[in-house]
């Protein structure tokens, strides 16, 4: 699962390399607002995908005394930060940005070279993000597509979906606004351009912080678990009932179990420890995410 989310981070940041520097070069050569904000997008899309890396090989260091539970979470950390910045580094200075050259209009010049660029930039997003959706759709199984966005735990794949799925997005309004700009002889589309990229930009930092938020408090897992969690236990004959069970989302493709089991009356000490142990061999087996489970037997919730 890491080694499939490294990828999509790495293919996502090669492109936005050859991206940041294309716009760039458009951007100098057209004096072009739009092409300036997405250029500060791309180019705050490969530090973006250099602090998912870094998430990555935070969540691959062990546990130790400190961190009994590991660095799962550290993801979750740098996810919220990478919305972070999408909001203030691209979406709100390319708003800025909008509103300054609305007020003082600049000419736009050499759009052809600029509109030749924002094509082949949408064509390598395109690439990148269908790539992406696949990763995901590999993942949801029978689950909507809105629904896993909300429901996913992979904050460093949905972070990667929102950056690209926004740039294909700003890149559309780019191409719109240096088109109006050129056959209206108005600058001030391009100014318009520049704010809808930002627009763009915030609303999907927006959406990107407050799903990753819940995870970096403490998310309970899918509710797939509690379901696998009782199927096990009705099928095992030391278990009389299921009392309660709690879940913990400890990082990507890492989650904590604590429950409350009524074993069958009479078993021994030994018998009982090895009715646990059991159990929860056949859970991790059933549910490999599960790393952690805390079984305690018990006649009352």
């Amino acid at each position: 699962m890491a080694g499939e989310s490294t990828g999509e981070i790495l293919k996502s940041l090669a492109v936005n390399v050859i991206i940041a520097a294309s716009k760039g070069v458009a951007a100098f050569l057209t004096g072009s607002g739009a092409m300036l904000a997405e250029t500060l997008h791309s180019f705050a899309d490969c530090g973006n995908q250099l602090l998912l890396l870094q998430g990555v090989r935070a969540t691959r260091r062990p546990p130790d005394r400190a961190h009994p539970f590991g660095y799962g979470r550290a993801m979750y950390f740098y996810s919220f930060i990478v919305a972070l910045l999408l909001f203030f580094g691209g979406g709100v200075f390319s708003i800025y940005e909008g509103v300054h050259k609305l007020e003082h209009p600049e000419p736009v010049e050499d759009t052809g070279i600029a509109l030749i660029i924002l094509v082949v930039s949408i064509a390598l997003e395109g690439w990148s993000t269908l790539g992406n959706i696949r990763a995901m759709n590999q993942r949801r199984g029978g689950l909507g597509f809105y629904r896993y966005l909300r429901a996913t735990k992979d904050s460093d794949l949905i972070v990667v979906f929102g950056e690209n799925s926004a740039a294909v997005l700003g890149l559309i309004f780019a191409i719109a606004a240096l088109g109006l700009a050129h056959e209206t002889g108005d600058a001030r589309w391009d100014a318009i351009g520049s704010i809808a990229i930002g627009g763009v930009l915030v609303l999907v930092a927006t959406f990107l912080a407050r799903e990753v938020k819940s995870l970096l408090v403490g998310e309970a897992a899918d509710p797939a678990l509690i379901k696998s969690f009782e199927e096990l236990a009705e099928l095992d004959p030391n278990v009389d009932r299921v009392l309660n069970v709690l879940t913990l989302q400890q990082g990507p493709g890492e989650i904590i179990v604590a429950a409350k089991l009524q074993f069958r009356p009479g078993m021994d000490t030994d018998t009982l420890v090895e009715a646990i142990n059991a159990f929860e061999r056949a859970l991790k087996a059933k549910v490999p995410e599960v790393r952690w489970s805390f079984i305690e037997p018990d006649n009352t919730d």
